[in-house]
């Protein structure tokens, strides 16, 4: 960098520019001065060379340099494009290829942290369950500030470790990356902005981090507001958006007026429309509807249905009442829940509920309201085609491009945190009937209605269900070992790993045996992790190694569900698991292929053709919704029944070999 030679000050006077001291400006090597006009410069300096042209939409270009600008200690980097600002910018260092234009005011005022350390007050209004943000946060990390406070020396370690960061990124100057386009934008005020990031139409931002980069862009839209805020790399805020002390995860999308507060969105979320408040919305979150409201919940793998509702407080001591429902449930149109309430994986939630229900040991199941009571139909949403239809989607909605994933996901349906809640409920099915009589037409259960002919197909289904998994775990151990007449099935199957027996845990997306989630937070208490990137390694850790530790804990399974001692394991008792294995399979996805072919019955037909009879009916549903046949989900039903008679059959073939 250099002084400007009085020449060039000179030619900055005479094309409308003043110095509160010419002497406190540096340049570039390259700097001309021709391209800087009616601009104002106080305090620290420094003007990159300005040799770039921008071509804008509609073909107009705009040469790189400054337009009736004031900057008042502001770094410019090479080639960038500002005009228009029509305040000031202050305290900020930019980087090169920046274009800026109608700008009202971008400033810092004194220290500041960007939002990270801002508490954000989830599920509990009132407080106590805070998150503490900063850049890195991941959704297992908010999971143990959010759900383990009966650990208190835990969340103090967490918390040091993000004031610790929060410290060192705290600064009384501003930072815009690289290729960063800001147009028509209103206040931009103590905010990190990332390479990369396009801001379009924004109308304030304050107290913030947009961790943009080249690989993961950030866009931010017209209309929004954002007050104490984290936006993550690939996520798009949109269209009249207001968040006020929120985290946005990575690749989430926020359009259509939504609003939220005190509330955390991590990776792959979308929220159109609606309302959120005191939320943790774990991966995959999606709530489209103008009408939908959700408050003091913890919800991931969730779609809303329009007008889904919570309430969180019973005008008592205030909005103190929260709720969870965990992976994989939905909520049908006009569905409500009174909190405190807790509802299983993978369940759907219809009607108003008001008795406080936890189902937390009764995945895929249905919550129906039925003249005020909640009806449980227990394991009924196993051969639905749409819970099938949903895991599928999930990892091919995946849309971060970021190489640096700050969350962990498992989006498998059976696994052992679903399949221990499977047993579970059996023995609690089993139970009640034995207790109550088996020729009861109805069961109570806590503040649950269960019909008896519910009762008996669920257990049905979650047999099947564990069937499925073990089977799949026993064939997919089976198929490493390459069977041959001298395997040794015993050695075979004994697991490589001593981690996975008892509890699992689904710590908002990263399904792990709790034993080692209760390991890692006695590592933090005892400073073994000591900062964000141990902790991260440490949940990378459990997500690589997760079918291991799943293999120990099915393997604890066999005696349980099939009877046979797995050290004492033969090739006949396989074949057994095997041929059952491939039965309730196929079962299960003709199950779910007459679950689909509802979709094309008569009553779906309602309203097609309009002006027609059966056959013009019939031919205009099959002009835009397709043919049965032809349809992609039942095509892949179809191409998964194969696969698997094929790999059941492989597999009985090498074990009759063997035996």
């Amino acid at each position: 960098m250099r002084k400007l030679s009085k020449s060039e000050v000179e030619r900055l006077k005479t094309q409308g520019c003043s110095a509160e001291d010419w002497g406190k400006i540096q340049v570039g090597d390259k700097f001309a001065a021709d391209y800087v006009h009616d601009s104002d410069f106080s305090g620290e300096v420094i003007l990159g060379n300005f040799t770039k042209d921008f071509s804008l939409p509609g073909g107009v270009k705009r040469h790189s340099g400054l337009r009736n600008v004031s900057l008042h200690n502001v770094t410019v980097g090479n080639d960038c494009y500002i005009a228009n600002v029509h305040n000031y910018i202050a305290n900020y260092d930019i980087g090169h290829d920046v274009f800026i234009e109608n700008l009202d005011l971008m400033l810092v005022d004194g220290s500041c942290s960007f939002g990270n350390g801002v508490k954000v007050s989830v599920l509990n209004e009132t407080g106590g369950r805070e998150i503490m943000m900063f850049d890195r946060l991941s959704a297992q990390a908010a999971y143990l500030m959010t759900f383990y406070r009966y650990k208190p020396e835990l969340i103090k370690s967490i918390e040091a470790i993000i004031s610790t960061y929060s410290a060192a990124v705290t600064s009384d100057r501003g930072f815009v990356g690289n290729d960063v386009v800001i147009m028509n934008t209103g206040v931009i005020r103590g905010v990190k902005i990332g390479d990369s990031s396009r801001i379009e139409g924004a109308s304030r931002l304050a107290n913030g981090s947009v961790n943009s980069n080249s690989s993961a862009p950030v866009f931010i839209g017209n209309g929004v507001i954002c007050d104490d805020f984290i936006l993550c790399s690939n996520s798009q805020i949109d269209e009249g958006v207001a968040l006020s002390r929120c985290f946005v995860g990575q690749a989430c999308h926020l359009g259509h007026n939504y609003s939220a507060s005190d509330s955390v969105f991590f990776s792959n979320c979308v929220g159109e429309n609606g309302e959120a408040c005191s939320i943790f919305a774990g991966p995959f979150t999606v709530t489209h509807h103008k009408s939908t409201l959700l408050i003091s919940g913890m919800f991931s793998f969730m779609n809303a249905g329009s007008g889904s509702n919570q309430s969180n407080h019973m005008y008592k001591l205030g909005p103190i009442h929260q709720g969870i429902m965990e992976r994989g449930a939905k909520t049908a149109s006009d569905s409500y829940v009174l909190w405190p309430a807790r509802v299983g994986p993978f369940s759907l939630v219809m009607g108003r509920h008001v008795n406080h229900s936890d189902t937390t040991n009764f995945p895929f199941s249905y919550l129906i309201e039925q003249s005020n009571a909640t009806y449980l139909v227990p394991g009924v949403n196993l051969r639905s085609a749409g819970t099938i239809r949903d895991a599928r989607k999930w990892p091919k909605r995946d849309e971060r491009t970021d190489p640096d994933k700050l969350d962990y996901v498992n989006c498998n349906l059976l696994s052992p945190y679903t399949i221990q809640k499977i047993f579970k409920g059996c023995e609690l099915l089993t139970s009640l009937r034995k207790v109550s009589g088996e020729l009861s037409d109805l069961y109570s259960f806590h503040s649950m209605k269960i019909r008896n002919s519910s009762l008996v197909r669920g257990l049905e289904l979650y047999r099947v269900a564990v069937s499925k998994f073990l089977g799949n775990s026993i064939i997919s151990r089976l198929g490493k070992a390459k069977i041959s007449p001298e395997t040794n099935l015993v050695e075979c199957l004994r697991p490589d790993s001593m981690i996975g027996d008892g509890e699992w845990v689904d710590i908002a997306g990263l399904i792990a045996p709790k034993s080692e989630i209760d390991s890692i937070a006695d590592r933090l208490v005892s400073g073994i992790v000591s900062d964000s990137a141990a902790l991260d390694a440490e949940f990378r850790r459990l997500q690589d190694n997760y079918y291991d530790y799943e293999w120990t804990w099915a393997y604890g399974k066999i005696k349980v569900f099939y009877g046979f001692d797995p050290q004492k394991v033969t090739a006949d008792d396989l074949i057994k698991v095997v041929s059952g294995w491939k039965e309730d399979v196929i079962a299960l996805d003709e199950m779910i292929y007459d679950d689909a072919r509802k979709e094309f019955s008569l009553a779906s037909m309602t309203g097609f053709g309009a002006d027609g009879h059966k056959a013009e009916k019939e031919e205009d549903f099959e002009q835009v919704r397709g043919s049965f046949d032809d349809n992609p989900f039942v095509k892949e039903v179809l191409r998964h029944i194969e696969a698997k008679s094929a790999l059941g059959d492989l597999t009985l073939s090498a074990l009759r070999s063997h035996s």
